[in-house]
C-alpha cells in the first residue's frame, strides 16, 4: 500500500475553501470538481497505455492511447459521485462502477447495501471515490469488494484523509492488494463519533445537503 499526499498551494487553498462552514454547497461542489483535477493528475500517473499511429496536419507520429480494458471509476455512494464528473472529465474512456457502503455510527462498522458493476475486472485499474479517510472502513471494503474481481490495480482519490484511517488500511489491507490512496491532506485525529478533526464536516450533506 503507498500514500500519495499531494503538497501543492492550490490543492491547500481549496481544501481551506471546504473546510469553511459558509461556504455554500454550490461552492462545495466546484471545489471538490477543482481538487479532483489537480488528485488525478498524481492518481493516473501509472495508467497503462499503448502506443498509436496518428495523422497530423503535417506529417504521421507515434502517440499513446489509453490500454484496453479501460480503467474502472467507482465512486462510494453518496459523497463519491461529488468527484465523479470531475474524474470523467479528465478520463473519459473509464466506465463508472457504483458501490453503496454505510457505516454504523455506534460501531464504526462498514456494511455494503448497492453494487453496480462487471463481474470480471481482471486486467482493470480501478480508481476508487471518496472524499474522506475516516476510520478507512468504508476504503477496505471496496478494495476488497474490486479485488475478489480481479482488479489488477487498485486507487483511491480523496480529499482528506486521518491518520488513524491511513495506519488502519495499513494494517488490516491484505498484503496481495496492489493500493494506492491520493489524498490532498491528511489531518490531525479522528473524535469519538468517527469524524476527521479539523475537517470539513459531512461531505455528501456538504456536496448535495441533508436528506432527513
Amino acid at each position: 500500500m503507498r500514500v500519495i499526499e499531494i503538497k501543492h498551494p492550490l490543492c491547500h487553498a481549496k481544501v481551506t475553501e471546504l473546510r469553511d462552514k459558509n461556504t455554500s454547497s454550490v461552492r462545495f461542489r466546484q471545489l471538490a470538481e477543482e481538487l479532483i483535477y489537480l488528485l488525478a493528475y498524481e492518481a493516473t500517473r501509472e495508467i497503462e497505455v499503448v502506443e498509436i499511429t496518428v495523422t497530423t496536419p503535417v506529417t504521421t507520429t507515434q502517440g499513446v492511447e489509453i490500454k484496453q480494458p479501460v480503467p474502472m471509476v467507482l465512486p462510494i455512494l453518496r459523497a463519491g459521485l461529488g468527484l465523479l464528473d470531475g474524474m470523467l472529465k479528465i478520463m473519459p474512456q473509464a466506465e463508472v462502477g457504483f458501490l453503496g457502503a454505510v457505516r454504523n455510527e455506534e460501531t464504526l462498522e462498514v456494511t455494503t447495501y448497492a453494487q453496480r458493476m462487471p463481474n470480471d475486472l481482471s486486467n482493470r485499474h480501478v480508481f476508487i471515490l471518496d472524499p474522506m479517510l475516516a476510520t478507512g472502513g468504508t476504503l477496505i471494503k471496496a478494495a476488497e469488494t474490486v479485488h475478489k474481481l480481479k482488479a489488477s490495480k487498485i486507487t483511491a482519490i480523496c480529499l482528506l484523509a486521518a491518520p488513524e484511517g491511513i495506519e488502519h488500511l495499513k494494517k488490516n489491507l491484505a498484503a496481495d492488494i496492489d493500493f494506492t490512496v491520493v489524498i490532498a491532506g491528511v489531518d490531525e485525529k479522528l473524535n469519538e463519533k468517527g469524524y476527521i478533526v479539523p475537517g470539513l464536516g459531512d461531505a455528501g450533506d456538504r456536496l448535495f445537503g441533508s436528506a432527513g
